[in-house]
């Protein structure tokens, strides 16, 4: 994981860019591999009552991925810009969150401070939405409010956009041609790549600078209406962006995604990357 998907931008904070399809979001989006579920639980080995603060945690993925395998985890800090979301998280943990308690905190990642004392994170987690964020004040506030051996882990595993295959090479031209030549970003605009600044040059300025990265290759198998639902979740291809021709959009992906499955699956290739990275000292 070395560049952003997508670029960071202020429009992103409010309801206006996934705010509808929270729905679709919790249906259509990949989990995270149980190796990496794994890997973020061991960090916390020894730790006696893990506090767990999930930035940009959309409709709840990691915390509720976490909870069946980290049993001690204490305390579950949500963060998001989008309340619908928020919403969406808070009922998808309800039934499985036992004695953990829950706060939600609406709001740029970088302004999120305890809602009560002594809940110090010993895991900050944010998994597919760091690109969105003002990434250095997001360390920042991070090492203000962190346990002093806290793990930060940083995923993600890229988007059907930037695989490449013949069939998501399709894909991007169809969109494309309804929406130009430019990736779609945010709210409006468009992509204009990353800037030249990885994930790690961000670390390695913060407090936290200790770094190990972890790879997990993995195969998924889409249905093409599987793809549509996805689609709608997405920065570069949402409803919104085709105004009136958004059902015309839906029907000529649909046909190109079943010619290109010939009634079997999609198949995608990925690699989930997991940073972990603590201060000096710490356990990363």
């Amino acid at each position: 994981m070395t560049r952003p998907d997508q670029p960071a931008s202020a429009a992103a904070s409010n309801d206006a860019l996934f705010g509808p399809a929270a729905a679709d979001y919790a249906r259509n989006r990949p989990g995270l591999p149980d190796a990496a579920v794994h890997l973020l639980a061991a960090t916390q080995h020894g730790v006696p009552n893990p506090v767990l603060l999930d930035l940009g945690t959309g409709t709840g993925q990691v915390p509720r991925a976490l909870l069946p395998v980290l049993h001690r985890l204490a305390h579950i800090d949500l963060v998001d810009v989008n309340a619908s979301m928020l919403e969406a998280a808070r009922a998808m943990l309800e039934p499985v969150h036992g004695a953990c308690t829950v706060d939600v905190f609406t709001g740029a990642a970088h302004t999120f401070a305890p809602a009560a004392p002594g809940r110090a994170p010993t895991l900050i987690t944010c998994c597919r939405s760091f690109h969105w964020m003002a990434r250095p004040e997001v360390l920042s506030m991070a090492d203000r409010v962190a346990a002093p051996h806290a793990v930060v882990s940083i995923m993600g595993d890229g988007s059907l956009w930037t695989h490449e295959s013949a069939w998501t090479a399709a894909l991007r031209e169809l969109i494309q041609s309804y929406l130009g030549e430019d990736r779609r970003a945010g709210t409006g605009g468009t992509y204009a790549g990353p800037g030249g600044r990885s994930y790690e040059d961000d670390l390695a300025d913060s407090a936290f600078n200790e770094v190990s990265e972890h790879r997990f290759p993995l195969s998924r198998a889409w249905t093409p209406q599987d793809v549509v639902g996805y689609l709608r979740t997405t920065s570069f291809a949402r409803p919104a962006l085709f105004a009136g021709r958004h059902q015309e959009f839906e029907a000529a992906a649909l046909r190109l995604l079943q010619e290109h499955a010939g009634g079997g699956a999609l198949k995608e290739d990925a690699v989930f990357t997991v940073l972990l990275a603590c201060r000096p000292g710490g356990a990363a």
